[in-house]
């Protein structure tokens, strides 16, 4: 069993995390702002696992309450780093926010790490690295273009400062996974994604749509050159999304490694457009979509899925769940959350 800590431990990943994490006997320390989230979260942890982790309300862009939680939490084995301002579309909006919350708070992360001897992180990085990819699949190895956001900006930074800290520190050991789309619940419909406010993700905004909380759902961009039109991405349900974790977490721990920073995909191989969405959640919950074609959205690539071979030859995962399960997971999530039968 290892301490593990857990940044953005109430968030839609972060949640999903931590039940696979302590169903597998570690103990887990999550921390959160609650600035898209809510303490309620850790009640249906609770309620699938029997165990609610320690939780502390942490600002981790602040230096000084970083470091007053690092002093009294010690004995830290492994960082997951999930804590980050995530939508595309507002960081185009609000540029300067994402810079401040998404790199001052790895940075203090790093500090503390450093000043308490923690060596093991893993790094809740993104697919928008890739910026316009020249072509797909994308690997680990598809050079990185310039990012098309200033959110896919903030993990490219980011990349680079584990990167070189590792390349100049052996004490570190880093492992970035690459996320692609994440959506879907637990099976349990205990935890799911629950954004506060407007969503800014497409899932949600669908099960919303489907559930009479939204008018319509817009759909960004028609003219994309793709089969239908719409964007394209590589959904990955983010249960199989947090069993990633458990496997990148086994391979820091037992000291597995070529080199002391590696990077993966997470994601499934298979590319969904934003119609093959709506067309699957309107097959998963009988409900007929009220949606709308609109302009294409500042900072969106027009498709983008992984090659996850790496992964599943290195660290021994693969995706398991398909779009249907899914959509079907996220509607019934949607489902308990209004009390709809």
């Amino acid at each position: 069993m290892a301490k593990i800590l857990v940044t953005g431990g109430t968030g839609f990943i972060g949640s999903h995390t931590t039940v696979e994490l302590i169903e597998q006997g570690h103990e887990v320390i999550a921390v959160d702002n609650l600035s898209n989230s809510n303490l309620e979260v850790l009640d249906g942890v609770e309620a699938i696992v029997g165990k609610k982790p320690a939780f502390y309300n942490v600002d981790l862009a602040d230096q000084q309450a970083t470091r007053a939680f690092f002093k009294e939490v010690d004995g830290i084995d492994a960082i997951i780093h999930f804590a980050a301002l995530k939508a595309v579309g507002e960081s185009v909006e609000k540029p300067a926010l994402y810079y401040k919350n998404n790199m001052v708070s790895l940075l203090n992360i790093m500090d503390a790490m450093e000043t308490h001897g923690v060596k093991n992180m893993i790094f809740s990085s993104s697919c928008t690295v890739y910026g316009l990819a020249d072509e797909l699949p994308v690997t680990e190895n598809t050079p990185v273009k310039p990012a098309n956001s200033p959110y896919g900006n903030t993990k490219q930074i980011a990349e680079e400062i584990l990167s070189e800290t590792c390349a100049t520190n052996e004490n570190y050991q880093v492992i970035s996974l690459r996320y692609f789309n994440p959506i879907g619940a637990h099976d349990s419909v205990k935890i799911g994604e629950l954004p506060l406010g407007v969503p800014k993700n497409l899932m949600p905004y669908v099960t919303q749509t489907g559930a009479g909380l939204r008018d319509e759902l817009k759909v960004f961009g028609s003219d994309y050159d793709t089969h239908d039109g719409t964007g394209v991405r590589d959904y990955i349900h983010v249960v199989d999304l947090a069993k990633a974790h458990i496997k990148a977490l086994d391979r820091l721990l037992d000291n597995k490694f070529e080199s002391n920073y590696e990077v993966y995909n997470v994601g499934t191989g298979t590319g969904y457009s934003v119609l093959d969405v709506i067309k699957s959640f309107e097959k998963t919950s009988g409900k007929k979509l009220n949606y709308v074609l609109v302009d294409r959205r500042p900072g969106d690539v027009p498709s983008m899925y992984a090659d996850p071979s790496k992964a599943k030859n290195v660290l021994g995962w693969e995706a398991t769940y398909d779009i249907d399960d899914m959509t079907r997971s996220a509607w019934n999530w949607e489902k308990k959350l209004r009390g709809i039968s």
